[in-house]
This record gives structure tokens, C-alpha cells and sequence, in this order.
């Protein structure tokens, strides 16, 4: 029994023997080497395939720019070209309302019903002008008539003609300011039919039964003052106004397609078309305005309405206006903005860019980045940070 407890520990020890001498091997252990460092050259950094910053580098294509301008601001307005105020040519009372709003009209329609001195004044005259001419006529012919008969002399005949020029005269002034005022020398009372100078449809509306109108109130400098009567207008399309940057004024044009949202309808786009693009600058906002129409088939868009709006590019000139890129990919050296361009995988160069407004946490790019070249958009600071970094 002895005898196999020593043959067991010799085997023991002897295992422990070869467990050293593999230990003791003068092979020498893996040892953990670190990246190496990246290259720096000018503007480019280069890592190795390896490299731990790899993973805090991420990047994005640049996009090219479809819409000219994005997500301004705009404000709806009548359209001028089918909207007239109007007002009352004659002072006078409001006896009747003859039109409400939201009602469509034809030219000519009668709106309201004013009893008028005025008009009764001008139809007085007319009258009076009438029977002035008519007396006038008589003595001119008969001051002729004795004239040819030796009876009367020749310049009782020129004063009686010239009397009776400007009698004729008279009435034809007399009957143009009833007629203006829609009467004729026929009329048998003094109300005045206020109507529509156009056709459309009643927008506005800022008078009541019983209310005394002037005509001098629209000269008066107080808009609560000269505020029209009642508004005509064609509300199936309406007037924008855009306040554009500075910087956006290159990328517009007249005739180019509007994208129009509203709050009201967050599911819905409205078509509309550039107009008119201001030549003054707001010396206060840096801005230009910029008139467009909207379509607004259905009357869902008002007027006074705030909008978001955009400036759609047409497609076969996509790329002209630059690019779009996340903001996060931007960064400045003094008054100069700055990207970085990934030329191949763990290769990235700086560059230099023009730039403009940043809306949406998107960054329009006029030079420097082509449509398609990836961007650094997480780790740009880093890269930055290697190519300012001093030499050694």
C-alpha cells in the first residue's frame, strides 16, 4: 500500500515538473499593442481600419436641395386684382342692408339703401339745370328772331347764345354728378343704392342699418375712419406675402411652385405660384417680400391667415441650388463655416462651404459639398481636433 502511495506522488510531482517547464517556455507572451495613431496630413485625417475613434465617426450623404426656400412664414391677403372697398359717394343714413355676407354678386348689385341729401341735392340740380337750359334755349332763339327782323342788336344775340352755352353746359355737368350717383333727373325720392363695382363674393362688411356715412371720412388718416363699407372680392384665390432672408433671394424666381400649410388643415397642401419679388429690403428684418397667389378652390384658406410656405424647385434644375445638410455637421474657425468630407472609409478631408439659413436643424450648402459626398455629421469636433492640433 506504501508502495502505490509513493508511485502516485511521484507521478504528482512529476506532472508539476512538466506544468513548470512549460511555463518557463522562452517562447514570450501575446503582448496587446495599441492603434496606431492617426495621419494628419494638411486638412485630411486618415485612421487605421482599426481604429477605436471609428465608432464615434458617423456620416450622412448631402442631399440635393428640391425646395428654393423652406418653411417661411407667410401672411394671406385679399387678392388685389379681384378685391375692391366700397365706399359711399354721398353722405346719407342707412335705411336698408340689401346684401350679407358670404353672398356672391354680380356687378351692379345693390348693397345697401342710404337716404341721401346728397343725392337729393345733386338731383335738385339737375333739375334746375334742365329748366335753366330750357328758358336759355327760348331766349337765344327768340333774341335770333328779332335779330332777323331788325328788332334786336347783334350783341343781344351773342349774350343770349353764350347763356345759352352755358346753360347746356350746366346740365350736362348737373346730370354726369346724378349719374354718377346712379340717378337720373327722372328720380322721385333721394335714396341712394350703394352696389358692387365688381363681381365676387361679400367679404367684409362694416356697416349697420341707421348709421350715418360721410363720403370725406375715406380722406381722413385713421383707418377705423376710412375702413370701406362693404369688400368684394374672389376668395378662391388669394395673396401671399413672404418675408425671404437675404441669403434666399438667388434661389427665387417668378413663376416658381408654392407648398402653402396651414394649422388648420395639417393634413393638406395648397398649390400656389411666385409673383412678384420685392425691390426694397426691410432695413430693420433684412428681408425682401415676395408676393405669390394661392389656389383656394374650396375656401379653406382665409385672409389675415398666418402659413408655413415652400418654395419648390423645379426637378430638372435639382443640384443647382446646393445642398442639404444636418447642422450637426457644421462647424466654425473664425467667421468661416466648415464640413467634413469622407473621401473613403476612415478618410476625411475638411472643407471649406458657403452657407444659409438653418431651418429644421437643416443647413442649406451653396459651395463646397456636392449632392452624394458623405458628410461627418457625429465626430466632426474630433477630426477637428486632430487637424488643429500642434505638430510635435
Amino acid at each position: 500500500m506504501c508502495s502505490c502511495r509513493s508511485a502516485g506522488l511521484a507521478q504528482f510531482f512529476s506532472l508539476l515538473a512538466m506544468i513548470g517547464l512549460v511555463g518557463c517556455s522562452p517562447e514570450k507572451a501575446a503582448v496587446f499593442e495599441p492603434p496606431a495613431d492617426p495621419k494628419v496630413n494638411g486638412a485630411k485625417v486618415t485612421f487605421e481600419t482599426n481604429a477605436p475613434q471609428l465608432a464615434s465617426i458617423s456620416v450622412q450623404p448631402a442631399q440635393a436641395r428640391t425646395k428654393a426656400v423652406t418653411h417661411v412664414t407667410g401672411r394671406l391677403y385679399w387678392n388685389g386684382d379681384t378685391t375692391v372697398g366700397v365706399f359711399t359717394p354721398v353722405a346719407g343714413r342707412v335705411t336698408r342692408l340689401l346684401a350679407d355676407l358670404g353672398q356672391p354678386v354680380a356687378k351692379g348689385t345693390p348693397l345697401a339703401e342710404l337716404d341721401s341729401p346728397d343725392l337729393a341735392q345733386a338731383l335738385a340740380n339737375a333739375r334746375t339745370a334742365v329748366g335753366n337750359l330750357a328758358a336759355a334755349d327760348k331766349a337765344y332763339a327768340r333774341a335770333q328772331e328779332l335779330f332777323d327782323h331788325g328788332a334786336a342788336a347783334q350783341k343781344d344775340v351773342e349774350a343770349a347764345q353764350a347763356a345759352y352755352v352755358a346753360a347746356r353746359a350746366e346740365r350736362d355737368r348737373a346730370e354726369a354728378v346724378l349719374a354718377n350717383y346712379g340717378g337720373s333727373d327722372q328720380s322721385t325720392n333721394s335714396l341712394y343704392l350703394l352696389r358692387s363695382p365688381i363681381s365676387g363674393v361679400l367679404v367684409d362688411k362694416n356697416i349697420n342699418p341707421g348709421q350715418e356715412l360721410r363720403a370725406d371720412l375715406m380722406l381722413a388718416n385713421a383707418p377705423n375712419l376710412f375702413a370701406p363699407s362693404f369688400v368684394v372680392s374672389d376668395p378662391t384665390k388669394l395673396w401671399l406675402q413672404l418675408d425671404v432672408a437675404e441669403s434666399d433671394l438667388s434661389s427665387l424666381q417668378p413663376g416658381q411652385r408654392l407648398q402653402i400649410s396651414s394649422r388648420s388643415y395639417p393634413n393638406k397642401v395648397f398649390d400656389g405660384e411666385v409673383e412678384r419679388i420685392g425691390d426694397t429690403m426691410d432695413p430693420s428684418t433684412r428681408t425682401i417680400k415676395v408676393r405669390g397667389s394661392v389656389n383656394n378652390p374650396d375656401k379653406l384658406l382665409k385672409a389675415e391667415m398666418y402659413v408655413l410656405v415652400d418654395v419648390v424647385e423645379e426637378t430638372a434644375r435639382a443640384g443647382e441650388l446646393g445642398v442639404e445638410i444636418s447642422s450637426k455637421a457644421l462647424f466654425m474657425k473664425g467667421d468661416d463655416s466648415f464640413v467634413f468630407i469622407e473621401e473613403a472609409p476612415g478618410a476625411y478631408e475638411r472643407k471649406q462651404v458657403k452657407v444659409g439659413i438653418e431651418k429644421d436643424n437643416k443647413v442649406p450648402i451653396y459651395d463646397g459639398v456636392s449632392p452624394g459626398q458623405k458628410v461627418v455629421v457625429e465626430g466632426a469636433l474630433l477630426l477637428q481636433a486632430l487637424v488643429e492640433q500642434p505638430e510635435s
